[in-house]
Formats: C-alpha cells, structure tokens, sequence
C-alpha cells in the first residue's frame, strides 16, 4: 500500500504532472466570461483610482520633484484631457478592433508610462507621459460594461454592475490612505508604480479570457474620423478649462477662454461636419429620449456628489483640523463597509423592485446625509463624521447600483443591444457625461466654497469692527495669552490681531462647506424629482434574458 501512494505522489509531482495541470488551469481560464469581467473591472478601477491618486499627491509631487504650484496644476489636467479625449474614440475602436486587442496594447502603454513616469526630467516629459498614460488608460473604463454586458448571464449582469460600483466608489475612497502610505512607508514613486503593477494582471487575464472578434463579412464600411477628432479635440479643451477655471480665474484667464472658444469652435465643426457627412458609425438621434435624457442627468449627478464630496470632506477636515492625507483617508474608509453592504442589497432590489423607487431612494439618502454634514462647526473633527460617511456610502452604493442598472435596462428597453451603431453611440455618450459630471463636481464645489467664504468672511467681519466691546474684549483676553511669550504688550496685541484675524477666516470657511453640502443636498433632491418623470421599463433583472426589439 504504502508503495502505491509513494508511486502515485511521485506522478502528481512529476514534472509532466505539473506541465499538466497548469495546462488544465490556462484551459478553465480561456475564454471564461468572469475572468474577462474581471480584467475589465480591475481596468475601470486602476483608471479612477490613477486618477485620485495623482491628485492627491500631487503636493507631494510638487516637493519632490521642485514644481511650482502653477506649473504642477498640469499634471493632472493633462491626464484628464488625455482621458476625455480617448474616452469616445475608446468604444468606437472596440467596436471595430475587438475589445481584447485594444485592451492590451493600451494597458502596455499605460504598464510602461507609470514605469517611467517617476524618472521625469522636467515637467515637460511628465506632462507628455501623463498625456499618454491617459490616451491608453482612457480605453478601460468605457470598455469594461461594453464586454461585460453580452459576456455574462443575464441573471448575474445586475450583481456584476454591483461590483462595478464598489470597485469605482471605493476606488475614489481609497486613494488618500494610499497615497499617505506610500509617501510616509515606501515612496512617492508608487503613486505610479502602483498601477504598473496591476496593469500586467489585467492583460493576462484579458489575453487568456477574451477572444478577438470575428472577422466582419463584406466590404468594409467608408469611415471618417474628422467629426470624432473634432468632437474629442473640443471636449477635451472644455474639460481643461474647467479643471484650470478657478486657479486661472475663470473668464477673466486668456487661457481659460481661448480653451473655451477653441472647444466651442470644434463642437460647432463637428455638427457641421455630421450635418454635411454624417458617420455611419454615429446616430446621435437615438438619444433623443425621456429615460436616456433624465437618466444622463442622474449619471451627472452622481458623478457631481461623488467627487464633490470627495473634495469637500478632506478640504474640511484640513482647514479646521490640520488633518494629513493618512489622518482624512481614514474617515473617507468608512465609505467602503456600508458601500460594500448596501451594493448587494441594491443588487437584489433590482431583480424585485421598480428602478425608479431604488434610484430615488438612493439620491434621497445621499441628500439627508449631506444635509446632516450641512451641520458641521469649525470643531468638528473626523469622529464627527462617522454617521454622515455611512450615510453617504450607503446612499451613493444605492444610487450608482440604479443608475447603472437603469442605464442597462434602457439599453434593452430601447432596443440599443440590436443595433451595433446605436449601442456605441449610447457608450460613447454615457461615458462622456461621466467624465464631465465629475468634473463639474470639483470645480463648481471649488469655485462655491471660494465665493461663500469671501461672502461668510464680509458678514462676519461687520460684526468685528475695531472699537466694539467684544472685539476689544477678545482682543484683551487673546493679547493676555500670548504675553508671556511675546516681546512686549505691543507685539501681544499685534498676535492677537492676528489669532482674531485667523479666527475669523475659519468660520467663514466653515460656513461655506456647509453651504457647499446644502448645495449637494439640492442636487441630489432636484434628481429625485426628475426620476419621478421617468416612464417605466420593462426589463428587470431575472433570470429570463429579455428579447431585444427589432
């Protein structure tokens, strides 16, 4: 017996054994749908979590490498515009080209940019490798439904867009503890290095799990890519003019109109261009649409709170409390538990109840939360906001679960998966509303919390005049503070002056983060009310495949 099992143990270790069963695990792998899903998904994550993770190192960035703050700013606009560029351009060659092959030439060049990117020599060659990297990266989020819509069963689709919410929220929130990780333990090079790392996972899974597409029968269509370079070209210019727009001055920046003037031209070129020539590979028409209209308004939206909250959260914690990356990404953590949990539930409401009432009911929660954030005082400290981010992570898990599902069953419902042409134009579409909704998130909040707190600082400041009994009061009692560890009684009241002065400046501030989540909380209400004239879909998440309409 004993040499039956010592003859058995030595073919399973053998080496044609082990050539064997790897063969056996590469076979399970090929062409397997979750495997494929889960390459696209890893890529729409790493691109959302490159992206954050630029932007909030950028100080970081700044110091090691001797970057201005002007100059710096283009690093991630440049990203940014090369993401919103690519972005239509992106579903269009996967449509022609095949997903897989578009996929892994981009993810290795998007492998050895963040390889290079930390050797930059000058701000020119970052800014260069940025605008590559994005051009390669911009390819995987609008891909990764594209694949994993037809690739699934149907009765999986929904809980497949619930992971794709976790992965892209979660993403968002990751990024600072990350980034306060890697700079404080390991380097600042792994803000980049991070993704060359798992870009390489993503093509092994993608060249093992996804086959290229079969050759078209026919003649080839005639196609032309002027109206697509026009309309790429003049978002991408709008989009940087409204990332540079509050450091630049907005209208009254040369730079920031002639990007505006510039995109506005080449959006005009581009009807005109469609209106001449029209692109068989567009039909902008079937857009035309109550559901796929409001549901654009909600994807905006939700991508409006997301980073809006994102910028805000941090921002407050930083000017009242002094707070580090690694200090505000632990609050910003507390999204991903209640984000993980109420994705599932969203998933299985979906399958049982009207889309609709989940969409409605997640922008109403988000909505309360923010309004409880609205609450925040100059003494608020991460602890404060505990209840408010398992709020919003439950809210926003709910809200971008619906909405993504919503946007799936109005494809069908529309009858969008029988027409390849209408299908990608709708792709291209959502993914732009995407970008710019996000977008808007950061500069309007930007610009917002900039106007309120020159507002707060004016009121507050007629009530601070020299002379009154409480100011020359508080003045006393601060200038007797710092007395001891001052000069003379002059220098005391010129600190406390000062103190005063800073005092002043923080409430105003205060005030106008509060404002700026009572602005969130109008948002998310207004698009509670426009899901309310949403007509009905027929499709829910069954395990029935719906029949698509002719």
């Amino acid at each position: 017996m004993s040499v039956v099992v010592s003859q058995s143990a030595e073919r399973l270790t053998a080496p044609g054994a082990s050539r064997l069963n790897l063969a056996r695990v590469i076979g399970a792998l090929k062409q397997n749908p979750y495997v494929g899903t889960f390459a696209v998904f890893l890529g729409a994550g790493l691109v959302t979590l490159n992206g954050r993770l630029i932007s909030v190192a950028l100080p970081d960035l700044r110091g090691a490498l001797g970057f201005g703050v002007d100059e710096a700013s283009w690093i991630t606009t440049a990203y940014n515009m090369a993401l919103m560029f690519i972005g239509p351009f992106s579903v269009y060659l996967g449509g022609l080209l095949g997903q897989r092959r578009v996929l892994l030439v981009s993810a290795a060049i998007f492998t050895l940019c963040c390889v290079l990117l930390p050797f930059s020599p000058n701000l020119s060659v970052m800014l260069f490798l940025q605008v590559i990297s994005g051009l390669s990266s911009g390819t995987f989020y609008p891909l990764a439904m594209s694949y994993a819509l037809p690739a699934l069963p149907f009765r999986f689709v929904i809980y497949a867009i619930g992971v794709y919410a976790m992965d892209i929220i979660g993403s968002t929130s990751l990024a600072p503890s990350l980034v306060a990780f890697y700079t404080e333990h390991l380097s600042w090079h792994w803000v980049f290095w991070q993704s060359a790392l798992l870009a390489p996972l993503m093509m092994g899974c993608v060249y093992l799990a996804i086959p290229n597409p079969p050759k078209r029968p026919g003649p080839k269509p005639a196609l032309s890519w002027r109206g697509f370079l026009y309309v790429s070209l003049g978002l991408s210019l709008i989009f940087g003019a409204l990332d540079q727009g509050e450091r630049l001055d907005w209208l009254n920046s040369g730079v920031v109109v002639g990007m505006l003037a510039a995109g506005a031209f080449l959006l005009v070129a581009a009807v005109a261009r469609r209106w001449s020539s029209p692109n068989p590979l567009v039909n902008p028409i079937f857009l035309v649409s109550r559901n796929t209209a409001i549901l654009t308004v909600g994807l905006f939206s939700i991508r409006f709170v997301i980073l809006a909250i994102a910028f805000l959260l941090p921002a407050t914690l930083g000017v009242t409390q002094h707070y580090r990356p690694l200090e505000t990404g632990r609050v910003l953590l507390w999204l991903i538990p209640p984000l993980v949990l109420m994705g599932l539930i969203a998933a299985r409401l979906m399958r049982r109840v009207d889309n609709r009432l989940v969409l409605a009911s997640g922008f109403t929660v988000v909505a309360v939360a923010c309004l409880l954030n609205a609450r925040l005082t100059s003494a608020w400290a991460g602890d404060n906001f505990w209840v408010p981010q398992l709020v919003i992570g439950l809210g926003l898990a709910l809200a971008f679960v619906a909405l993504v599902g919503s946007i799936v069953q109005n494809i069908f419902d529309s009858g969008a998966i029988s027409n390849p042409v209408n299908l990608l134009t709708y792709s291209a579409f959502v993914h732009t509303v995407r970008l710019f909704g996000g977008e808007a998130g950061t500069a309007i909040m930007q610009r917002l919390v900039s106007a309120r707190e020159q507002f707060h600082s004016n009121m507050i400041g007629l009530h601070v005049d020299a002379g009154q009994w409480l100011t020359s009061e508080r003045l006393a009692a601060l200038a007797h503070a710092l007395f001891p560890n001052s000069a003379g009684a002059e220098e005391a009241q010129a600190r406390a002056a000062l103190v005063l002065g800073g005092q002043v400046r923080l409430q105003a501030y205060t005030l106008a983060y509060a404002d700026a989540y009572v602005a969130i909380a109008f948002v998310a209400a207004l698009t509670v009310v426009l899901i309310a004239f949403m007509k009905p879909m027929k499709i829910l998440f069954d395990a029935t495949p719906p029949t698509p309409k002719e």
